[in-house]
Order: C-alpha cells, then structure tokens, then sequence
C-alpha cells in the first residue's frame, strides 16, 4: 500500500462541502470537532466522502490544520 499523501485530498477537504445532515452547505475543513468525533464514534460514511472526514479528523485531532493554511488562501485568491 502506498502511504504517500495525497496532496488532492487536501485540496478537496478545502473545496467539497458537507452533503447532509446538521451541517449541510459546510466545507469540510470547516467542520467542528464536535461532529468529526461523532462520525469517529458511529462510523464515518462509505466512499470518497468517508475518506475525506475521516482525513480532516485525523488533520484536526492532530493540530495539523495549518497545512490547509496554503490551500485556503490560494483558493481565496483565485476567487476574487
């Protein structure tokens, strides 16, 4: 199994919103810790989706969050 990261990850935590439940609309690296432990407790979703919550998790649980940081100002930057 290759354990390189994947810089796409990353990018998509930073652009791909929460498609359900009490934050719906919500980027996913917008998401509170709160509701990242629930999904750690009750089981995080199948797919790309799980994935990527459950990536954001581990960033958070971590103190990882600045290496969003770049991202989201590149992001910003592009849109205006």
């Amino acid at each position: 199994m290759d354990n390189t990261p994947n810089p796409q990850l990353l990018i998509q935590l930073t652009e791909m919103k929460m498609p359900f439940g009490k934050y719906k609309g919500t980027l996913l690296c917008n998401l509170p810790v709160s509701y990242l432990e629930w999904f750690s407790r009750k089981g995080f979703p199948e797919g790309k989706l799980g994935i990527l919550i459950q990536t954001i998790y581990e960033i958070k649980l971590n103190g990882l969050e600045y290496l969003l940081e770049p991202i989201k100002k590149k992001r910003n930057w592009i849109k205006t």
